[in-house]
């Protein structure tokens, strides 16, 4: 049975897609961005024990030298995450699809569809593919956040069963992306192309930071790729404001951008075509 590590479940979001959906968030990243937001998500718990003795309720503990989390005592205070030294979370469950999909039945019918995160929720392909087949067989649509580093191409049984991705587009060039994010752009560009071509690319994501032109330049090769589909269809795109809350202290040096700095990027979006522009 394949099983993957799941670092929290949302049972109901207003954010994560359209309407009203559970949100899966799995452990592990191969993205290490300076401006991640939730970066205990990035690695897994090597079991260093940092975070044992911090806790205040006694909820971890070492059992054959791995670190043992206890929900049942947790009080949820992320004492732990805020001591790890490792980008991690002790507070992982390895789960199957069927186990996830426990948890978000309960859900029904409350909920429009499910969205998987992360993380990078591509990572764990093999477990999002069995989760997507059993949403669908409950009518729920299934929605993929990525960074885009996945090759949606090379997997049409992942794509069979997810009705659209939320892709990142992070920076414009090679340059650019390394230095955010320690990751190459090229596939992230090809899925941008390939999902829309697809009908699968839901909405885009650029995280503003202000202080150069790589925003505008980002925006601009975004517009670009998907000039010929904009006509067709009303792609959103997200705009999002650089903020420091979760931003790890040393990558705390980048400004939050203004909300006129932010409603100039709407208006170059504009004139690239796309109409759905939110700003967040």
């Amino acid at each position: 049975m394949n099983k993957a590590p799941v670092n929290k479940i949302i049972p109901s979001s207003v954010v994560d897609g359209p309407g009203n959906r559970t949100a899966v968030f799995f452990q592990s990243c191969n993205f290490n961005c300076r401006y991640c937001h939730n970066p205990e998500t990035i690695n897994m718990c090597i079991s260093c024990g940092a975070c044992v003795e911090t806790c205040p309720v006694k909820a971890l503990s070492f059992k054959d030298g791995k670190v043992v989390w206890d929900d049942k005592k947790c009080c949820g205070c992320d004492t732990c995450i805020k001591t790890c030294p490792n980008n991690s979370s002790p507070k992982i469950k390895y789960m199957s699809a069927e186990e996830i999909w426990e948890k978000i039945e309960g859900n029904l019918p409350f909920i429009r569809g499910i969205t998987v995160s992360g993380g990078e929720c591509t990572l764990q392909a093999d477990v999002v593919r069995e989760l997507f087949a059993i949403a669908r067989k409950h009518g729920l649509t299934t929605l993929l956040d990525s960074n885009g580093s996945y090759d949606f191409r090379n997997h049409p049984e992942l794509m069979e069963v997810s009705d659209g991705v939320m892709l990142d587009v992070k920076a414009d060039s090679e340059e650019r992306h390394q230095w955010l994010t320690g990751h190459s752009i090229d596939i992230v560009l090809e899925n941008l192309q390939w999902l829309a071509s697809a009908d699968k690319l839901e909405e885009i994501r650029t995280v503003c930071i202000p202080g150069s032109l790589e925003n505008e330049k980002t925006i601009e090769v975004a517009g670009d790729i998907l000039k010929p589909y904009l006509e067709k269809k009303d792609i959103r795109y997200k705009l999002i404001k650089y903020r420091h809350f979760g931003v790890r202290q040393q990558y705390r040096d980048f400004k939050e951008p203004s909300e006129e700095y932010m409603k100039s990027l709407k208006r170059l979006a504009e004139k690239k075509g796309f109409r759905n522009i939110v700003i967040i």
